[in-house]
């Protein structure tokens, strides 16, 4: 368990249950998360509650070493709807569930839960692509900057995970497209002062944005990646082996930036989106 900091605002964890196959290892990657943050853990059951249910809620707490007495929110309806529902009305702070994606060439995809959850949850999300009962380590972590303050608070917030996982490698990338470049062209032109940010500028912006996130002892590796889509990403974070894809996401905004849109289809690994 690592100590609270400042920025660890993650109190309260549920874990989104439909008795699946992966129930069990959904549930074992949330422990290890709630143990991180040192978070309290509730369930959220998508069913009718009944003493069979309960039965195995507690067989599997026993199984898992958790307390049997916690909370668990028993919601009935469409999976989706009644998530978000149970989340928004306890004010959850993070919600971990399966990704339950799909491979199709190769990619894997998110199920319809997994993306609605991305888009709409107002909390923090932690989508797991293949959950263990036995958790490995998250050694390699990319983590997609943007420059605003929210974005400063999610990479201090992710710093702390990395530490308690003894992260080999945190990747902090800057993605850069044409769109974002001919938007920051037409800005300049309109002050009539900006010029173009060279790579060496960019790559300046992001190192400074690294350092302002406060001292860690997490290796961390700087990348601009420039792709006329977002996607070049996705394509890094899966040649880098990474076990966490790492986005901040403003709080009541569905639609993500163009640059990262493509984590709500395509999912290279397990995904972090902090709110």
């Amino acid at each position: 368990m690592v100590n609270r900091s400042p920025y660890q605002t993650i109190q309260t964890i549920a874990v989104a249950s439909t008795f699946s196959p992966r129930f069990q290892q959904i549930l074992a990657e949330a422990k290890r998360i709630r143990d991180r943050f040192g978070a309290e853990l509730r369930p959220i059951h998508v069913g009718e509650r009944s003493e069979k249910t309960a039965q195995k809620f507690r067989d599997a707490f026993g199984q898992l070493q958790l307390s049997v007495d916690s909370t668990i929110y028993y919601e009935e309806g469409d999976p989706a709807e009644a998530i978000l529902r149970a989340l928004a009305r306890e004010k959850i702070d993070m919600v971990v569930a399966g990704a339950l994606e799909k491979e199709v060439v190769l990619h894997p995809f998110l199920g319809n839960v997994a993306r609605r959850l991305v888009r709409e949850a107002l909390c923090s999300v932690i989508l797991f692509t293949k959950p263990e009962l036995k958790p490995k380590p998250l050694r390699r972590i990319v983590f997609v900057a943007d420059y605003s303050e929210h974005g400063l608070k999610a990479l201090k917030t992710t710093l702390p995970l990395a530490e308690a996982e003894s992260c080999h490698r945190l990747h902090v990338v800057r993605i850069i497209t044409a769109f974002d470049e001919a938007r920051a062209s037409i800005g300049g032109n309109a002050k009539g002062a900006k010029k173009r940010k060279t790579s060496d500028d960019e790559e300046e912006a992001l190192e400074n944005f690294v350092l302002s996130a406060g001292a860690t002892d997490v290796p961390i590796e700087t990348r601009c990646i420039r792709s006329t889509t977002g996607l070049a990403a996705s394509d890094f974070v899966q040649s880098v082996k990474a076990d966490l894809l790492v986005v901040s996401m403003q709080k009541n905004i569905r639609r993500l930036p163009s640059n990262i849109a493509w984590v709500t289809d395509v999912i290279p690994c397990n995904l972090w989106v902090i709110r």
